[in-house]
């Protein structure tokens, strides 16, 4: 099994990480950014839209970092991390498709500005509304989990804490001025505590 594409994506870090809770071997290949072109034929050839990560295995190649999670907890989990039954299902599934859209769409300026330091994202303006709408997003999950006391779905780690964790510690990591939410604070510690999760989270680490 390959992964194609560079640890500093939270994207691809998702997919890592669901493979190290699942036990499964890998090889990973840096594509991307700084890396092997993504506009090179062959990637282009295994994911036409250019993006990472890209799984490959011997059913050939799978993009979409939710829908690889997605595709291996199916095929090699237990049903822990994805339940079978469509109501369970539905519950990880909504928070991980908020993640991908509601929560992504709030941090990307403030990230790109005051963690990578990208050119271009240097609106004082823009970087405030950014870190209003993360704040605000992340105030939203706080109520979350309030009400389960554990995770996002509820009392057992799924595939929505994959995509919410990476994401409540890139929050964490970024210097700006956060919200107080310590049922956030207390997932977070709680995420920590997994082996599998360390080695994922320590690249958002400015």
């Amino acid at each position: 099994m390959r992964v194609l594409g560079r640890t500093s994506s939270i994207n691809v870090r998702k997919v890592l990480w669901t493979l190290d809770e699942l036990g499964l071997a890998y090889q990973r290949e840096d594509w991307g950014a700084g890396f092997a072109p993504t506009d090179d034929p062959a990637f282009l050839a295994l994911n036409p839209n250019g993006l990472i990560p890209v799984l490959v295995d011997d059913q050939g190649p799978l993009w979409e970092s939710n829908t690889i999670c997605r595709y291996l907890a199916n095929r090699h989990g237990d049903g822990a991390l994805l339940p079978a039954d469509p109501r369970g299902r539905a519950g990880v599934e909504q928070w991980m498709d908020w993640q991908a859209t509601e929560l992504n769409g709030a941090w990307r300026y403030a990230f790109l500005a005051l963690a990578r330091k990208a050119p271009g994202f240097d609106d004082p303006a823009s970087i405030t509304a950014s870190t209003a709408a993360w704040n605000g997003a992340m105030t939203l999950l706080e109520r979350r989990l309030e009400t389960t006391g554990a995770y996002a779905a509820g009392e057992a780690f799924t595939l929505a804490d994959v995509a919410l964790g990476l994401s409540t510690h890139r929050w964490a990591a970024t210097p700006i001025d956060h919200a107080d939410l310590p049922a956030v604070r207390a997932y977070q510690a709680r995420l920590c505590q997994r082996a599998a999760f360390g080695p994922h989270a320590r690249h958002d680490v400015p």
